[in-house]
């Protein structure tokens, strides 16, 4: 076996696609070997080849490749034999046939097989350059939709956004966030149900190095138990069919699994070799493919307490919970509210095409009040209702002539606004209050006899 590698290799009119392919070359004829070796390694990441079959199978044992390029005509089989076998076992690569003899039976069981393409022998550089490229296009094409219908199909697609605020319990969110971006390590978020979790973990996915890679974000809690192994680990059917799974998809990037209390036990045990050995087997292979993935995990659950009660893996729990990051809820980041309620009402005036409420100083006192249960969810669910019916609720609206950034920055209004939620939160104990605020109980009777209260 000879293994070479182009360190950088250049984007040229061939695609970046071909730039980032592992490829394996199979051929008995050393000279072809070399030749495609050479063409191909100032182009691709790794390049490796093999003289036979048999040498291929043990490379693939240990190694997973985006494409082969197989000679059909070797000693003791065929490539396409060959490729039928490998299938059996699990063949997660995309397919190259080199022939010599181009005979209409050999097209037909190639298209039965599922080769990618054909390059009929003798090929100059370019040829081959080009069918290894429309390949690796047609190949990230796939994986790309595949993406994006389960982006489109996954519960909780509204959560693109940025992780805004600068509340201290938001901001120390952010500052552990940012110092975790550049590791391996995996991350559990906790906290309660519309708290920003997903947003948090895709905000650390684009400040690593991963961030031009794939995020994949799976909610274990909407996928049925008995489909989400082969959701996950993808599958070789009954007809030796492949189906690439999400851990495939997601390779070279973020894998983001939410709601992982609720993952099926035999699930959980299969989880936890993949963190351990960074390799996965699916559904119905004998063979592993080795991974290059980031693992971001979250729970709205204790899962101390499912640990307890035997309904989640402590080995597991203990590999997933080496750093975990509490994402508050919207009750304590009171500062944020106007901010995030502004972000949803553009983004929402612009996306129904419809026009904007006024934010008037009467009704962000109101929202700075309210506990908000469900946290930034229930925000922005009430923004997009609002505008849809053209008005508050009615425990919501407000009168207030102070409207657009006056109502938000004014320094009376902000006060007041932190002012009113720490007495409710004390239930109106003006001294308590003052005492959380660090200030005298005479400048609360002050400012709330300002307001009228």
């Amino acid at each position: 076996m000879t293994v070479l590698t182009a360190a950088s290799p250049p984007r040229d009119e061939y695609g970046e696609n071909l730039a980032g392919a592992s490829i394996l070359v199979i051929d008995d004829e050393p000279g072809m070997r070399n030749f495609m070796t050479k063409i191909l390694t100032p182009r691709c990441k790794r390049v490796e080849q093999a003289a036979s079959a048999a040498e291929a199978s043990n490379i693939l044992d240990q190694a997973h490749f985006d494409l082969i390029i197989l000679d059909n005509i070797m000693p003791g089989k065929t490539g396409l034999e060959w490729v039928q076998e490998q299938h059996k076992v699990g063949l997660f690569a995309d397919t190259v046939l080199v022939t010599a003899y181009a005979d209409l039976e050999t097209a037909i069981q190639a298209l039965r097989v599922g080769v990618a393409d054909f390059v009929l022998k003798p090929f100059r550089a370019n040829q081959i350059l080009n069918s290894v490229a429309r390949a690796l296009d047609r190949k990230h094409l796939r994986q790309e939709n595949y993406l994006l219908k389960h982006a489109l199909s996954a519960e909780g697609t509204a959560a693109r956004g940025r992780l805004l605020g600068k509340s201290p319990a938001i901001q120390t969110a952010r500052d552990m966030i940012t110092r975790l971006a550049p590791l391996p390590t995996p991350v559990l978020f906790t906290g309660a149900s519309g708290t920003g979790k997903e947003i948090a973990a895709r905000t650390l996915h684009s400040l690593s190095d991963r961030a031009e890679k794939p995020f994949v974000a799976v909610n274990c809690a909407a996928i049925a138990p008995d489909r989400i192994a082969h959701e996950l680990f993808g599958m070789v059917d009954a007809q030796d069919r492949r189906q690439d799974g999400l851990f495939l998809y997601a390779d070279g990037g973020t894998l983001f699994l939410d709601e992982v209390a609720q993952m099926p036990e035999q699930v959980q045990a299969a989880l936890l070799r993949v963190l351990e050995d960074q390799r996965i087997r699916p559904v119905g292979a004998e063979r592993d493919i080795p991974l290059n993935l980031r693992f971001l995990f979250a729970t709205n659950a204790d899962l101390e307490q499912a640990v307890a009660e035997g309904r989640f893996r402590a080995d597991l729990y203990h590999r997933i919970n080496v750093v975990n990051i509490q994402m508050p809820p919207l009750s304590e980041r009171v500062e944020d509210i106007v901010e995030l309620a502004a972000l949803f009402m553009e983004q929402f005036s612009t996306t129904l095409a419809m026009p904007a409420l006024e934010l008037d100083a009467e009704t962000l006192l109101k929202f700075s009040r309210y506990d908000w249960p469900g946290n930034v969810r229930e925000l922005r669910n009430l923004i997009e209702r609002s505008v849809i019916l053209g008005a508050f609720p009615e425990e919501f609206a407000g009168t207030g002539a102070v409207t657009g950034s006056a109502a938000m920055d004014t320094l009376d209004l902000v006060m007041q606004r932190h002012i009113m939620h720490v007495l409710d939160a004390c239930e109106g104990n003006r001294a308590e209050a003052a005492r959380r605020l660090g200030v005298s109980r005479k400048t609360i009777d002050r400012k709330c006899a300002s307001w009228g209260l």
